[in-house]
């Protein structure tokens, strides 16, 4: 599997390696023992599957406040989209910056964000489904959203027009207005 850094200290792209033939691939797209040696030493808990219709939905930035913070590892099941995670640990010295990257069946990436992070997507294409581990339960209490279009996070999402967002992501307030809990160095 490669690994690769992105700006953001423990953001990573995983790129599994596939093993083809007539059939199609294999994959391995998660080892924990592996990755322990990698420094992603996570127990995923909960696996979480969503289907987008249509090009141009938008999902996010959602996070989950501490005790039940979620790191997560994500991967496009089919078709294509733009996955952010935005570090708002405060005190970080990457506070208030992203890392976009696009995930799609065909380039097999995935995206690991740890807990601290805001994270959002928007589909490239029509049925595009995301697939992603989380390493604690959802926890409706602990549920939370910053507006995708905050201007201090200036967020570069591809999209022309407006995107489709769900009732929550529309009245998601700014990262400015929201009682943050995670502090940088916290474990």
């Amino acid at each position: 599997m490669q690994i690769d850094k992105t700006a953001l200290d423990g953001v990573m792209i995983l790129t599994p390696r596939r093993f083809g033939d007539a059939r199609g691939f294999f994959c391995e797209s998660w080892n924990k023992a592996r990755m322990a040696e990698a420094g992603m030493d996570y127990d995923f808990v909960q696996d979480n599957h969503s289907m987008s219709l249509t090009v141009g939905t938008l999902r996010g930035l959602h996070y989950q406040r501490p005790p039940h913070a979620q790191a997560k590892l994500v991967r496009c099941g089919r078709g294509r989209l733009w996955d952010v995670a935005v570090d708002i640990r405060v005190g970080s010295p990457t506070y208030g910056q992203w890392v976009g990257v696009e995930l799609s069946f065909e380039n097999g990436r995935q995206l690991m964000i740890p807990a601290g992070f805001l994270h959002g997507f928007v589909t490239l294409e029509p049925e595009t489904e995301i697939v992603y581990k989380c390493t604690d339960y959802y926890a409706p209490d602990c549920d939370g959203a910053v507006a995708w279009n905050d201007p201090e996070l200036g967020i570069d999402w591809p999209t022309s027009g407006d995107p489709v967002l769900s009732d929550k992501d529309a009245v998601a307030p700014l990262l400015s207005q929201i009682d943050n809990p995670f502090v940088w160095g916290d474990a």
